[in-house]
């Protein structure tokens, strides 16, 4: 390896897509575009002009980092690189509180930093038909967005407003379900390769929740990341066949974050929270 950890730019993401196509991951284009604007990558080099491992620290406020991206070349597997790139992580973020979503295969790592599970996720994929036309929700303006981040801020517990300001962006589909002066939910969906992601999802209660997934599913192949404490959108995926992929535990270090998670129904990107 050659040198020490650095903050990665833009012109690193073709090296980054195809570190994780090494670790068998998608290309995600995307996705790695959305991150690189809103949080801190970093990497290390591997001295032959490609990357040795990655990590992503978002910063919301000065209180919770989400981490992810963590990834390791094959090459270099069992010599303390993923340890290593976490560290620098949150040393460098600063904040009370860490969260992130872990595979089988990283949890142990995550442990040994002092991790611990607060829940677990299940990705199920499948097809839709398409959004229904209940006319509950609204296509989100600019008018909205302020209640948008009080909603969110409330709900996630901590200042996701950079991300919150990227969404109508990020997402392809972007509603609000209105109530009175404020907003009682909003949903999105986005494309990641081959596939649309659903998510984010906030809501004041499963109904709302309903409604909007049933408003924002795209047609054709999609991702649902379910949180197990929310069996009525399990429900959901699976009376609308779609069928669990894998699962993997969330996880919190430092400070309990002060969240809301009976009205967290989808995350933006398991990457994000």
């Amino acid at each position: 390896m050659d040198g020490g950890v650095r903050l990665l730019g833009l012109g690193d993401l073709a090296a980054c897509q195809r570190l994780a196509a090494d670790r068998e991951w998608g290309q995600e284009d995307r996705k790695w575009r959305f991150l690189f604007s809103v949080g801190d990558v970093y990497g290390v080099d591997d001295g032959d002009g490609e990357l040795a491992g990655t990590v992503v620290s978002t910063l919301y406020g000065q209180d919770v980092a989400a981490i992810s991206m963590v990834l390791v070349a094959k090459r270099f597997e069992r010599r303390g690189l993923g340890g290593r790139l976490m560290r620098h992580a949150m040393d460098n973020a600063g904040t009370a509180s860490f969260c992130l979503t872990a595979t089988e295969y990283g949890r142990p790592l995550y442990e040994r930093l002092g991790f611990k599970a607060v829940g677990q996720c299940t990705t199920y994929i499948g097809a839709s038909d398409g959004p229904s036309r209940r006319g509950v929700s609204v296509p989100v303006e600019a008018a909205d967005m302020p209640a948008v981040h009080a909603l969110d801020t409330e709900v996630f517990g901590a200042d996701r407003s950079q991300l919150v300001d990227g969404l109508p962006f990020f997402c392809e589909t972007l509603r609000v379900v209105r109530d009175g002066g404020g907003i009682a939910g909003y949903g999105g969906a986005w494309r990641n390769d081959d596939r649309f992601v659903v998510g984010p999802l906030i809501a004041r209660d499963a109904e709302t929740a309903l409604a909007l997934v049933d408003e924002i599913v795209p047609e054709g192949p999609i991702r649902l990341d379910i949180d197990h404490r929310h069996p009525e959108i399990i429900a959901w995926a699976e009376e609308h066949g779609l069928r669990p992929a894998f699962t993997t535990t969330i996880m919190e270090w430092g400070a309990p974050i002060a969240n809301d998670p009976a009205r967290l129904f989808l995350p933006v990107a398991q990457a994000l929270g």
